[in-house]
Order: C-alpha cells, then sequence, then structure tokens
C-alpha cells in the first residue's frame, strides 16, 4: 500500500494572500480575482492593485465563485448575487438553530 502524505496551510481570519497567492491558491486568473473585487464578492485590503491582501476566508468564497461561474456559466454579477443569496440563506439557518436551541430549553 502507497502512502500519501498531504502538506497544507491553515487559513484563518489572520492568513493575508497577495493576488498572486490567491490566485494560485484557487487556481484562477488574476483577471478573475480582479472581476470578483470589482464585483465586490472578494474584499482586499489595501488600495492599489499590487497592494491587494485577502484575508484566508476569501479563497473560500473565491472557490465558490469559480465553480459557479464554471457549473452554471453565470456572470461576475450573477456570481456576486448567487454567493449573497447563499450567505442570507446561511445566516437564517443559524437563527433557526438558535431558536430551536433556545425554544428547547
Amino acid at each position: 500500500m502507497k502512502e500519501t502524505t498531504l502538506i497544507g496551510v491553515l487559513l484563518d481570519e489572520r492568513t493575508e494572500l497577495s493576488l498572486t497567492e490567491i490566485c494560485r491558491a484557487c487556481s484562477a486568473s488574476p483577471e478573475w480575482i480582479v472581476e470578483l473585487v470589482e464585483e465586490g464578492v472578494l474584499e482586499p485590503i489595501g488600495a492599489e492593485q499590487t497592494q491587494w491582501r485577502f484575508q484566508g476566508a476569501s479563497v473560500q468564497r473565491a472557490h465558490a465563485a469559480t465553480r459557479l461561474q464554471r457549473d452554471l456559466d453565470i456572470n461576475p454579477a450573477g456570481v456576486a448575487l448567487a454567493l449573497d443569496l447563499l450567505d442570507e440563506i446561511a445566516i437564517l439557518r443559524a437563527r433557526l438553530r438558535q431558536k430551536s436551541v433556545n425554544d428547547d430549553v
């Protein structure tokens, strides 16, 4: 049996990635990441594109955006809308879970 070793990096709110690093982590082009920033999907720290830094959570959001675009063939504005709606659903589900826990007490 062949043994495989995986090496990874923990990405949390303290982790910051450059434009190049987020492109590499998401297998995305810089142009796609710039489009996501322009649509408000990703919010980098820094005024100039060469100074942009992305928090670790941006990798997950960029992955989701890339899958939506690839699988559903929607434009960046549609991706932004879909992600906003998915975020809203997650918030509402969390509220329902919390309400359910409070009602059980």
